[in-house]
């Protein structure tokens, strides 16, 4: 009696079908993978206008997370100096922000940041540098993760 196996056709059109299967399946799990590790966040500023009131100056900014994953202000930077306290007052949404304070933004939220100053203010303070009209203002808003 005499055996006889598959055709090496069928074999290889096995073969190919059952690795193109697995590779199928490995591309539907690194995907999900990838969207694990992909979350970020990414603040942007939509809007930024300054004003006088009375003897201040007031920045208002408009800001927004157009990442995917919450982002966590953590502080305010004003001409490359972190925000202290001592002669500029934050509010973010119309809370007052403080040093070491944390505000949650979550994916596609506004948020509005009201900076106030005394016009002649110091910054930083004991620099001898004052903020007055004609003077540039640099703004950053800092993230927890450091964006």
């Amino acid at each position: 009696m005499r055996r006889r196996g598959i055709s090496p056709v069928i074999a290889t059109v096995i073969i190919v079908a059952v690795a193109i299967a697995i590779a199928i399946a490995v591309a539907f799990w690194m995907t999900g993978i990838v969207g694990l590790f992909t979350n970020f966040e990414q603040v942007q500023i939509q809007s930024a206008y300054a004003v006088t009131s009375g003897s201040n100056f007031v920045i208002n900014m408009q800001v927004k997370n157009t990442g995917t994953a919450p982002a966590a202000i953590d502080n305010i930077f004003i001409n490359n100096i972190p925000f202290d306290g001592s002669t500029i007052t934050v509010t973010i949404n119309g809370t007052t922000f403080n040093p070491g304070d944390t505000f949650s933004l979550p994916p596609g939220t506004l948020a509005q940041i009201q900076i106030t100053f005394p016009l002649g203010a110091q910054w930083p303070a004991g620099s001898g540098t004052r903020l007055n009209h004609g003077t540039s203002v640099e703004v950053k808003v800092h993230t927890a993760s450091g964006k």
